[in-house]
């Protein structure tokens, strides 16, 4: 069996960066170097403030950086020493072009395994880490073959991560499994059995699921796109919740408690976001159409067109609530990233339900305890394929309690833990009045009484809140005693 001293990988991201910290703590005697084209990312990587927020990673990095992990942009010296490399690059949507908006793109995966080929020499062993299609390792398999030299071999195996931002250093240390695919030839299995001699290191040997490369590529996106359709199942309950005055919250726990359904995943909200869930299952849209299998290619977009709706609906709900428009209305947002924990604001709800808001001319204030101004304002401005969004009313804010001031509404986005502790008998005296809270994300549910004693016309997810009359004092300030316009700020 061949033995692995020295790891590469590809892409200091998301993926590559928390899963080579993690292993170079548990194999201390693996050299693990990642590597990527963005050296400011690598500059990051090698300081004290690193590129992305994770519980745990900054101790991780910390145990092992400049011993036996190492963060470069020399990615072919990296390739050359090494005796695995992980691509771990990013596989994101087309945008334009056959399969536009449904196919991954795989031009950054390509790139990596021509390098590959180009720079290496003797035995290597490539594991694809980013989500792809299915039969992709055929595709890397086909360059390596195309290029190999007389003093080369490859084998391509695919390694998927199953990791939950916010959660990754705790998922990477205790799995629930890793999966390895590859080839059934002596080759391949002595390849699979290099890589799972580092996970056996700390990952219990039953939780070590050996596979085809078909099979693991395919299970990748089949798990994403089962989580994907539990939210998107919850949401479209919640909205028969509203409708019929149930409670989301005590239906999913009715139907969680049935051991065959499971409570995870039942939690209704905003929409699902992140980088995977929405890009896998529209790419497993794309395979089945590819496929001619148009009725599965029906049932899964159907997740996605759920997962809109939430959306719009609950824009819908805030536009309603206040009293049909939210034009020049100060509007605060708590919350950008996708999910607390992480400061990831891919494909967040947040992006959606700002955007929406803005087309009806409010002016946003937005708050995130760990999203950078920068990261929002570029989520913000990003074109979609049909316009380019405006954000002259929207403000960025370093202070949940700054964004508050003055504004119509409270919309909460992310289920940051710090917005159950807010004073918010001090927000509800600096707001206009009505002041509305729309909770997104079910966090303040224990809080309704006091929310609503406090004077709050409270509205959320998949519950009828039963509202009562407020006591105003004369020292509230409405509406009508506030007559000036709000003024547009810009960042």
């Amino acid at each position: 069996m061949m033995e692995v001293r020295r790891i590469c990988c590809i892409g200091a991201g998301y993926v590559g960066g928390p899963t080579c910290s993690v292993i170079a703590q548990m194999c201390p005697e693996v050299t693990v170097t990642v590597v990527d084209v963005n050296e400011d990312r690598i500059r990051a990587w090698n300081s004290d403030s690193l590129p992305i927020f994770e519980l745990g990673l900054q101790e991780v990095v910390d145990s092992c950086r400049g011993v036996n992990l190492f963060f470069s942009t020399d990615i072919d010296e990296a390739i050359k020493n090494a005796d695995l490399v992980f691509i771990s690059v990013n596989t994101p949507t087309k945008t334009f072009g056959i399969g536009k908006g449904r196919a991954a793109d795989l031009k950054y995966i390509e790139a990596c395994a021509r390098r590959i080929a180009d720079v290496s020499s003797g035995c290597k062993i490539v594991v694809e880490k980013s989500t792809v299609p299915v039969r992709a390792a055929e595709s890397i398999r086909r360059i390596f073959n195309a290029n190999t030299k007389s003093s080369l071999s490859f084998q391509v195996l695919s390694n998927p991560e199953f990791l939950a931002e916010g959660t990754a250093i705790t998922d990477l240390k205790n799995p629930d499994r890793v999966l390895i695919g590859g080839d059934e030839t002596p080759e391949g299995q002595h390849a699979i059995q290099a890589l799972r001699s580092i996970y056996e290191h700390w990952v219990p040997k039953n939780k070590i699921i050996t596979t085809n490369t078909w099979s693991s590529e395919l299970s990748k996106l089949a798990a994403n796109a089962f989580l994907a359709q539990r939210i998107s199942s919850i949401n479209s309950i919640s909205a028969l919740c509203e409708v019929t005055g149930a409670d989301v919250e005590e239906v999913a726990h009715a139907i969680g408690t049935d051991q065959r359904i499971g409570s995870r995943f039942l939690k209704a909200s905003v929409g699902f976001g992140g980088s995977c869930f929405q890009k896998d299952v529209l790419n497993l849209v794309y395979l089945c159409e590819a496929l001619n299998l148009p009725e599965v290619a029906r049932y899964w977009q159907q997740v996605i067109e759920i997962n809109d709706y939430q959306r719009k609906r609950f824009s819908s709900r805030i536009i309603n609530c206040l009293f049909n428009t939210v034009t020049d209305k100060k509007i605060a947002l708590l919350g950008f990233a996708f999910k607390k924990n992480t400061g990831d604001t891919r494909e967040s709800s947040s992006i959606y339900i700002s955007r929406y808001l803005l087309e009806e001319g409010a002016c946003l204030h937005i708050y995130d305890p760990k999203v950078k101004a920068e990261q929002i304002m570029q989520d913000l401005t990003k074109p979609t394929p049909s316009e380019r969004h405006d954000t002259d009313t929207v403000t960025i804010v370093t202070d949940p309690y700054k964004a508050c001031e003055n504004a119509h509404a409270i919309v909460i986005c992310t289920e940051w833990d710090m917005f159950k502790e807010l004073d918010y008998e001090r927000i509800h005296k600096a707001m206009l009045k009505p002041a509305f809270i729309f909770d997104g994300r079910r966090i303040l549910d224990s809080l309704h009484d006091q929310l609503q004693h406090i004077g709050f016309q409270v509205e959320t997810i998949g519950k009828r809140v039963n509202q009562r009359i407020p006591f105003t004092t004369s020292g509230d300030r409405s509406e009508m005693d506030q007559p000036q316009p709000l003024k547009k700020n810009k960042l």
